[in-house]
């Protein structure tokens, strides 16, 4: 729990970022009691996280603006009207995603209000991902913020291996196994290898069935998301066809004008399969080669400038957004326009350069 005891002060309002958890009534309560402890105000805030941004921000400020009138109304039932209460949406035209960014709208609306501390829900989840709420107070405590959480009891975590099961996840799961006993045999069609594969798979379904998959899958959803995988194929082999020629002509060329660079680039997408397929794609076009990938942190080797730019441009990167999380998640500005791009070193031993300002 980052904290900077030293800069404690005993006035001054108090910033209260604020989401759906277990434990947001009592921070609230602990909260008001600090406020009227030290006669502060309390300004409780709602970042927007980046997925809730575009066609969802109608249905997500409607769900927030509901949350912050609770939150004032709990504040204003614990201090019996003793402490001024203001509550805010932010971040709605800005790019939330990791925990720097959420930190950076908090502590913007800080300065702005003339705030120096801030109360944190112990449960709170900035956008959504509970890791980033560490890294997410340790970046407010650089800002200059003293950062404590709410001393408040939180109920035992008891996380179920199994998880209610439905026809959805036993029919894929039963075809993706049958799918890769019959890639085994190499498909022959035979039928002793149908029965076999159809048994292994049926008893593969029956017992992981309801602890194969983190979600509960919506057909509707999974739908959609086909749809749109069936779009980014095509798109993806003109981008490798692109490449190809590129690194093609470079070959080719007298001089060989390679500029082989190692970057590293902060991506827009969260969670094990749009990560994988994004690192995937990259390497799969010539001319950049995924070397490592840490949650949203990808090392990139590339070989041409060409392909350097169109890594920061971040096509292949909208394209995954695209797939994963719908029309409107694809319109983030990219890695250059984020600044989320740089190169980490170059051939002739020159200083790193930024992403904005690479070549």
């Amino acid at each position: 729990m980052p904290e900077d005891s030293s800069n404690q002060t005993d006035d001054g309002a108090i910033l209260v970022p604020v989401g759906e958890s277990v434990t947001l009534r009592k921070t609230v309560a602990y909260a008001v009691r600090e406020a009227i402890e030290t006669s502060a105000e309390l300004h409780f805030v709602a970042p927007v996280a980046w997925r809730d941004i575009g066609a969802a921000s109608a249905d997500v400020r409607a769900e927030l603006e509901s949350l912050l009138e609770r939150v004032a109304v709990w504040a204003e039932e614990d201090s019996d009207g003793s402490v001024d209460a203001s509550t805010a949406i932010i971040g709605e035209d800005e790019y939330l995603f990791g925990p720097d960014d959420f930190a950076r709208v908090l502590s913007q609306y800080a300065r702005r209000n003339s705030l120096e501390r801030v109360i944190i829900d112990p449960e709170y989840s900035p956008g959504g991902n509970a890791p980033l709420l560490q890294p997410m107070e340790t970046q407010l405590v650089a800002a200059g913020l003293t950062v404590e959480e709410a001393p408040v009891e939180r109920a035992t975590r008891r996380g179920r291996l199994l998880r209610r099961g439905g026809l959805l996840q036993f029919a894929a799961l039963f075809g993706i196994s049958f799918l890769f006993y019959q890639l085994l045999g190499g498909f022959s069609g035979e039928r002793f290898d149908l029965l076999t594969g159809a048994g292994s798979a049926l008893l593969v379904a029956t017992m992981l069935h309801r602890i194969a998959f983190s979600d509960r899958m919506k057909l509707t959803a999974i739908a959609r998301r086909v749809a749109r995988l069936f779009i980014f194929i095509p798109y993806l082999a003109y981008e490798i066809i692109v490449a190809n020629l590129y690194v093609s002509y470079v070959i080719l060329h007298p001089s060989l004008p390679i500029e082989p660079r190692t970057t590293e680039v902060r991506s827009a997408v969260w969670g094990g399969m749009p990560v994988a397929t994004l690192a995937n794609s990259i390497t799969l076009t010539p001319g950049t080669l995924t070397v490592r990938v840490h949650g949203q942190d990808f090392m990139v080797h590339t070989l041409i400038r060409p392909a350097r730019e169109g890594l920061f441009d971040g096509a292949l990167e909208r394209a995954v957004r695209f797939v994963f999380y719908g029309r409107e998640a694809a319109r983030i500005s990219s890695p250059r326009e984020r600044d989320d791009c740089r190169i980490l070193e170059t051939v002739t031993g020159t200083e790193p350069e930024s992403g904005g300002d690479a070549e």
